[in-house]
């Protein structure tokens, strides 16, 4: 686990098409909702912040909603051609898109089609971490349940091996 998003993880948000976005009510109830763009709809702003535009036809508002009660959020990003996925838990702000536009220009231009987003989510993160392809459906029908094979678990993927955590300890003697 990480507090930051390396470049590779960076490289891979960009190329998403859809994300799991999990958000608990004031009173402790979870939801789980799917946001679909074009690649690049989710925007790594550095390596600790993201923000993805929140698209007209989400009549619902149940996201919206818990975020504005609760900040805290968890996304999760299955690729399944590449047989891997991104967790991330943080905390998720609503931002309207002018004022979102004014202090990132180039969000004007992000990527989406119809109507222009109404307002944007900012995502702070305060973990990063894989979710190995171990359990990833194959085409060919193999999968390895349960390995600890690191190799069939998808290694080092997301480059994070060598990246200084606040869990890790550095080595004594």
């Amino acid at each position: 686990m990480l507090d930051t998003l390396t470049p590779r993880m960076v490289e891979f948000l960009r190329s998403q098409t859809q994300m799991i976005v999990a958000t608990v009510d004031s009173d402790g109830r979870p939801d789980a909702s799917v946001r679909f763009g074009e690649p690049g709809f989710v925007a790594p702003l550095d390596e600790r912040t993201l923000c993805w535009p929140e698209l007209r036809g989400n009549g619902v508002l149940t996201t919206l909603g818990n975020i504005s009660k609760n900040p805290a959020a968890h996304l999760m990003f299955l690729d399944h051609a590449e047989r891997i996925g991104l967790h991330l838990r943080g905390d998720a702000t609503i931002v309207e898109a002018d004022d979102m536009r004014d202090e990132h220009l180039s969000l004007a231009h992000s990527p989406s089609a119809g109507r222009a987003p109404d307002r944007f989510v900012v995502f702070a993160l305060e973990t990063s971490y894989i979710h190995c392809r171990k359990h990833f459906p194959k085409e060919s029908g193999t999968v390895q349940w349960g390995t600890d094979d690191m190799r069939a678990k998808g290694g080092d993927y997301f480059g994070a091996k060598d990246t200084p955590s606040p869990w890790s300890r550095p080595d004594e003697g």
